[in-house]
């Protein structure tokens, strides 16, 4: 009887066993069907420079926000999981930037009075790492079933690099005008300034939250600075340019104008050689944005199904 007993309890405990295991099995690889989840987000991009910022003599970071001049920003990107923690995620984003020294109470930026604006176009490659890694969840949600729910949240920080472009101008009597062709800190007229270039790179870093509605949609929230390794964004680095000089070029009227936009209330100031910018710090930019996935199948081979 003992011996009947155990041969049944052995027959009974082995499928079980093997179903387990394959269930298992299935769900620690079930992240390889869904390796490539397309997004789409919309959001608001911010500058830190030289122009504009905080009521304060220039600071590094977040302490020099101004959080009026956060613009549109858009990108598009489509990520694929190397593993259920790490995946890469290359973007194209696009935002504009921009910095008015109006909008600060701190005399000597209120005085210098610069300002501008820039579109920024963005291309880039993050790896993402999971601190808290995201579920698929069930294909649909029922209401009285048990077990999984249909949604998941996941955490993540990343970093990269990327290359963006980008083009200031700056307003005078009432019209923008492109401002690196003006050379309105001496560029190319001294060796020692350069024209700068309107191709840089940058690296990305940030956080980003997920939420998983089902196995195939769900949304993020991102947020990155970029680094970059160019101080001219703003088209200020440097110290003011002798004006002569820029007037003796083409457009030379415009340059004297935008390469120095105080009231002249204080003679002197503004001249030759007296501090435009602050060299020392590299301009930065940021991008916060909500995006909208969607997780493409993929087949026995792992390309996508479409």
């Amino acid at each position: 009887m003992r011996n009947k007993l155990f041969i049944v309890l052995v027959l009974i405990t082995i499928p079980t066993l093997l179903f387990s295991q394959r269930r298992t099995k299935y769900k620690s690889k079930r992240w390889k069907s869904y390796r490539y989840e397309f997004d789409m987000g919309i959001g608001g991009t911010n500058f830190l420079g030289d122009l504009g910022g905080a009521n304060q003599i220039g600071t590094n970071y977040f302490k020099d926000l101004e959080f009026s001049m956060t613009r549109l920003a858009v990108s598009a990107g489509m990520r694929y999981r190397l593993s259920p923690t790490i995946a890469i995620h290359p973007h194209i984003m696009y935002g504009k930037v921009a910095g008015d020294d109006k909008l600060t109470t701190e005399f000597f930026r209120s005085y210098r009075n610069l300002n501008f604006k820039s579109n920024i176009w963005e291309v880039n490659c993050n790896v993402e790492a999971f601190i808290l890694k995201e579920q698929l969840g069930r294909k649909y949600k029922l209401r009285g079933v048990r077990g999984r729910k249909s949604f998941e949240v996941g955490m993540y920080l990343f970093a990269g690099i990327g290359a963006f472009r980008f083009n200031p101008k700056g307003e005078y009597e009432g019209a923008w005008y492109k401002l690196r062709p003006l050379h309105t800190e001496g560029q190319t007229f001294v060796e020692t300034r350069k024209n700068y270039s309107r191709v840089q790179l940058c690296i990305p870093v940030g956080i980003g939250f997920k939420y998983n509605f089902d196995r195939r949609w769900g949304m993020t929230l991102e947020y990155g600075i970029r680094k970059t390794f160019t101080d001219y964004i703003d088209d200020v680095s440097k110290t003011y340019f002798d004006k002569n000089t820029l007037l003796s070029q083409e457009n030379g009227a415009l340059a004297y104008a935008l390469s120095d936009k105080s009231d002249n209330s204080y003679p002197g100031s503004t001249g030759a050689g007296q501090q435009r910018g602050d060299p020392r710090d590299k301009d930065a930019y940021m991008f916060a944005v909500f995006s909208v996935t969607y997780k493409l199948r993929t087949g026995r081979v792992n390309y996508p199904i479409f």
